[in-house]
């Protein structure tokens, strides 16, 4: 077929000395640690006269003076130290001309009394001053509160804690962790807790060669990048045993991570191979039926974004209860827009080209440039805000693997979309017709089949399908009238590459291209990795000019 061989063209350092509850600062030994007890258990009077007294200090005292009474404190057991110890650390506890420690809600107010939480305001005419921190204190203030937030009975803000004690190595740190693991339950929080000792004890040297060797192999099994920067400084020790174990548990690490890089950049390409399959599917049936080139493909893309923009605005205005839905909504719409667009371009445009590629081509390529010029003039040349609606949003580890849900929600869609078009096609008459068309055109004409209805209907259910794919792409990209354009060329190479008409051809084109170009990435770099799939795709089309799956039948063979 020549003609589709001329369509081929990307946190916790902690305190110093904790000292007592009262005037002069000095602390006994059976205060040394934080109480074990939640931090919401019942205030005493006296703990609440000892904070107050705390508190009332800080505005006036010297920066080491503050790191001492950060630390007293904490060892009040007030349930409102954790939330004045990080107001502290965030620069929003401010004291009045009297003394009065209050906390800044927000930047400007409201604030709240910072010892009972008694609401005041904007406190508008009284003269407010911050409590001063530098970066040594924020990061002993960190400490100290990840060491309180180990007792919180909240499982995630004990999780949350304890991989900010791993990041701080800090060895005023672990007679806390010690006190936590003895009662932890959770098994992962354990696991984090231990692997922060490990930390502590290989960036500070508390323990004897044994204690670090296995702290060591501690950090071998967690197999990330903390851990590697946590053994790198071991690789100057004296001790012989150490730097060696050290060493090894490096190159295991790095090891991992390399096996991990690629699994990470397979992810990443069958991430975009959804996206090339969700471009593409619609054209793969245009170009497979009626053989036309349509370079306004990509617009229909636009029209279907633009379609979701325009559903959340009216959503926004008439129901915001429903912008959770607003992209399933979107769905339907986009296809009756992009679709509807289809069909009018068939009935004016493309029926008077068949048999004519070139002038094809030309013509809606043109159309492209009106179609995009149009949506300028309608909506502005800037890019659209679209809502990612809160299942979308987010990601999750697995492993050393980062997922984004939008990602993984698009990788979901492509395959449904797939799914649904090709049972549509075997098992509908219309799709009998479709595929009838597509194999011998003169024939099912001659069996009463009207080959110009099918044309318009299937150029009408590409169009639909590439506006269903705008909706998806809004998610990733640029609701811009230049978004169709980033993936015309794409998607007439994975056509192309995986064979004209048929689905599952496209679907092994697009996820072959998505994976082959983030593996090149790394080496190559983006616009060469680009290059060298393009150079892969003309030799291979040379071979084979009908893509890795060509369709059967006299009028494709012809």
């Amino acid at each position: 077929m020549k003609p589709m061989r001329a369509t081929i063209r990307s946190v916790l350092t902690a305190i110093a000395l904790c000292l007592a509850l009262a005037t002069p600062l000095h602390t006994s030994a059976a205060q040394e640690t934080v109480p074990d007890g939640p931090t919401t258990a019942p205030t005493s009077a006296a703990e609440t006269h000892d904070l107050a007294g705390l508190v009332s200090r800080l505005p006036k005292a010297s920066y080491n003076e503050k790191s001492e009474l950060a630390g007293a404190i904490a060892e009040t057991g007030n349930p409102r130290v954790e939330l004045i110890l990080s107001s502290f650390s965030a620069g929003r506890l401010q004291a009045t001309k009297e003394g009065r420690v209050v906390i800044a809600l927000k930047d400007d107010g409201p604030y709240e009394d910072a010892l009972t939480g008694d609401k005041l305001g904007m406190m508008e005419g009284i003269r407010l001053k911050k409590v001063r921190v530098n970066n040594r204190l924020r990061g002993e203030l960190h400490g100290l509160v990840a060491r309180l937030a180990l007792s919180s009975p909240d499982a995630s803000i004990r999780r949350h804690a304890a991989r900010e004690t791993f990041d701080a190595a800090d060895p005023d740190s672990l007679p806390s962790i010690e006190k936590a693991l003895s009662r932890e339950t959770e098994s992962d929080i354990a696991e984090t807790l231990r692997q922060a000792r490990a930390a502590i004890i290989l960036k500070n040297g508390v323990v004897d060669e044994e204690g670090q060797l296995a702290a060591i192999e501690t950090l071998r099994d967690r197999g990330d990048l903390e851990a590697l920067n946590a053994l790198l400084g071991l690789d100057k020790s004296d001790n012989l045993v150490l730097r060696e174990s050290a060493a090894s548990a490096v190159r295991s690490i790095k090891r991992t991570l390399e096996y991990w890089d690629v699994a990470q950049n397979v992810y990443y390409g069958l991430s975009l191979g959804s996206v090339l399959l969700l471009a593409a599917i619609g054209l793969a049936i245009t170009f497979g039926v009626m053989g036309v080139i349509n370079m306004a493909h990509g617009e229909m893309i636009m029209l279907g974004a633009y379609t979701t923009y325009v559903v959340q605005q009216v959503l926004l205005a008439v129901a915001p209860s429903l912008m959770s839905v607003s992209l399933i909504i979107s769905i339907p719409a986009a296809f009756i827009v992009a679709g509807g667009a289809g069909i009018l371009i068939e009935r004016t445009i493309i029926r008077f080209l068949y048999g004519r590629p070139l002038e094809t081509l030309l013509a809606t390529w043109g159309l492209s440039l009106i179609l995009q010029q149009a949506v300028r003039t309608i909506f502005g040349p800037t890019n659209k805000p679209v809502v990612a609606p809160d299942w979308m949003s987010g990601a999750f580890q697995l492993g050393q693997l980062t997922i984004t849900s939008s990602r993984i929600w698009i990788i979901v869609f492509s395959m449904i979309v797939l799914a649904v078009l090709m049972a549509f096609l075997k098992y509908t008459h219309f799709g009998t017709q479709t595929r009838a068309v597509t194999q011998n055109r003169k024939m099912a004409a001659s069996m009463g089949v009207r080959t110009n209805l099918v044309d318009a209907l299937t150029f009408g259910l590409g169009s639909g399908v590439a506006g269903i794919a705008g909706v998806a792409l809004s998610q990733i990209d640029n609701v811009s009238p230049n978004l169709g354009q980033s993936y015309i060329i794409d998607s007439f190479m994975v056509v192309v590459f995986g064979g004209v008409g048929n689905l599952w051809g496209t679907l092994v084109g697009a996820m072959t291209l998505g994976v082959a170009n983030k593996l090149l990435e790394p080496f190559a770099g983006a616009v060469v990795g680009k290059i060298v799939v393009l150079i892969f795709i003309i030799l291979f089309i040379q071979r084979r000019p009908r893509g890795l799956f060509a369709l059967k039948g006299r009028f494709v063979d012809a």
